[in-house]
């Protein structure tokens, strides 16, 4: 499965000129790739296929536009691309593929159902035939009537979901962790403990089981304004359990958790829908939302499952009991969080990634908050404790406690120190590549929403300011970075020796998995460019 990174679109426009682009690319090269259940692919969540000579050009062919409402895809003239489906006027989640079938969120801006036509505003789960993309069915998650806080209007469903089996498991725009049998009613059979679905029919979703984290759990889901309408995506299970970021946040205010007790993280049975274990480690600390992806790795023996949470920090907790294994808060001491992204105080929008027994990170805003300074980290997962850089302390040297918009104020003498238990193993922020005495913007990590990907111990990172980077996966070391002239909200792909990277303006970029930026990129009069850049092709009249 290719390109099966988050493509985020800003608008009805955009959508449909540009997600064709993902979908109909991934149809085409799915069609002899392994499957792609999860997000990340597999538990480390790195996004590396296995799969050889991937192509690095492509035509998309002709579309034609019906009203803003629909479009039309004929194969005249396109190349590399097997097939295309409408998903819907706005797509924020990421495909995965599973047993011959493709799955992914969108809106209802199709209609696929009769019982829904486009001009209801739904949450959708489509699922389509990987040979010919053929819609078979359609979970359908209406609005929530609160309102925009909890569920911004026309984003559709934002979580990619996780197949094992045939079964598979996603959180709604409702914030329900739902659980469907991947064969819907096509088989005949209502499966699973639940049997409220109005319709039973062929095209409809057959749900197992679905738990609601509002009504049961108090959570107080924060939902995106202009950015995109995440929500967890589930990584795959650890001795049949799962693990759910329950999005519990700020309200209007953007200052207030109205319910901090409820629990940020939730383990299920994946089987039942059985609450095992909860965790509210953030509490009255949230900054904003909590729509990162967790990390489940087994490292020692003891399976972990490491979380970005929306105070800022990253947790480990034992994936079997909860308790509490490791912290590391990503953002320097002295950084303060203010209203509107005004600030260097940062949370997450990244999955960890696993790589050769390290798990690296980066931080970053909301994108309606614009550009600012971001944090990749390099940590060490064998560590116990607080793993932190640094360590807060008042006047007297003791510890004190977090704080959510400062952790450290110096005037009450209160100052950061090196924490000795430090499981950092290294940082990029900022770095005079080419020594003159100032950093220039390429020379910067910016906040990102986007995960790494690495392979053959080259790590590349994308921020949202529109910068590609290429590090060494081992030091954290600066080897090139490239200047996309546009916001970047979606993750890179590495397939073979191929690096690919999809910005705002509906460009995919193809650059050479390599340390040498001669060899990553293609000289173009003195200047050096991706080796190739495709954008979308333009709507017919």
């Amino acid at each position: 499965m290719a390109l099966a990174a988050r493509g985020l679109m800003m608008n009805q426009y955009c959508r449909l000129l540009v997600l064709p682009v993902f979908g109909v690319l991934s149809a085409a090269w799915s069609v002899w790739a392994e499957d792609w259940p999860v997000l990340g692919r597999d538990a480390s969540r790195n996004a590396v296929s296995p799969e050889k000579d991937p192509p690095t050009d492509w035509e998309i062919g002709k579309f034609e536009n019906k009203a803003w409402r629909w479009w039309q895809w004929g194969p005249e003239k396109s190349r590399n691309i097997k097939w295309a489906a409408p998903l819907g006027s706005m797509t924020f989640a990421a495909p995965v593929v599973a047993n011959g079938q493709i799955y992914i969120g969108a809106n209802n801006g199709v209609g696929y159902l009769k019982r829904y036509p486009n001009d209801i505003d739904l949450g959708c789960l489509l699922c389509f035939a990987e040979s010919d993309g053929r819609f078979l069915w359609q979970f359908s998650a209406e609005k929530l009537p609160t309102g925009r806080i909890h569920d911004w209007p026309l984003q559709g469903l934002g979580a990619t979901p996780l197949v094992e089996g045939d079964r598979l498991w996603f959180v709604s725009n409702r914030s329900e962790v739902v659980c469907l049998d991947t064969k819907g009613f096509r088989d005949d059979e209502n499966d699973g403990s639940f049997k409220g679905e109005p319709v039973q029919g062929a095209d409809e979703a057959d749900v197992v089981w679905r738990f609601d984290l509002i009504s049961k759990l108090g959570v107080f889901p924060r939902s995106a304004g202009m950015g995109p309408n995440r929500r967890c995506s589930i990584a795959p299970s650890y001795q049949n359990r799962i693990y759910v970021v329950t999005g519990n946040g700020v309200d209007d205010s953007f200052v207030q958790v109205p319910t901090p007790e409820a629990p940020s993280l939730v383990c299920f049975d994946k089987t039942t829908g059985e609450v095992l274990w909860t965790d509210s480690s953030p509490g009255k600390n949230i900054l904003c939302s909590q729509v990162a992806d967790p990390l489940v790795v087994e490292i020692g023996g003891r399976g972990q499952v490491i979380v970005p949470q929306g105070d800022g920090w990253l947790r480990s907790f034992d994936a079997l009991t909860g308790e509490l294994i490791w912290k590391f808060d990503i953002n320097p001491k002295l950084s303060k969080w203010i209203i509107g992204g005004r600030g260097a105080r940062n949370e997450f929008f990244a999955t960890p990634v696993y790589y050769k027994g390290r798990v690296y990170i980066a931080s970053g805003q909301g994108v309606e908050y614009g550009e600012g300074p971001g944090r990749l980290v390099c940590v060490d997962p064998t560590k116990v404790g607080d793993i932190s850089s640094e360590l807060a302390v008042d006047s007297q040297g003791r510890s004190i406690p977090h704080r959510r918009t400062q952790a450290v104020t110096p005037e009450l003498g209160e100052r950061a120190i090196a924490n000795p238990n430090s499981g950092l193993i290294w940082e990029y922020t900022k770095v005079d590549h080419n020594d003159d005495g100032v950093i220039d913007p390429e020379e910067e990590f910016h906040r990102t929403v986007s995960n790494v990907v690495i392979k053959d111990d080259l790590l590349v990172a994308v921020d949202f300011s529109g910068f590609i980077h290429c590090l060494d996966a081992r030091t954290g070391r600066r080897h090139w970075a490239y200047d996309a002239l546009a916001c970047i909200w979606s993750s890179p792909l590495i397939v073979d020796d191929k690096v690919y990277a999809a910005d705002e303006d509906g460009d995919v970029m193809v650059f050479n998995l390599s340390a040498d930026p001669q060899r990553a990129m293609r000289d173009f009069d003195g200047m050096l460019e991706a080796i190739n850049a495709f954008g979308p092709t333009p709507l017919a009249p």
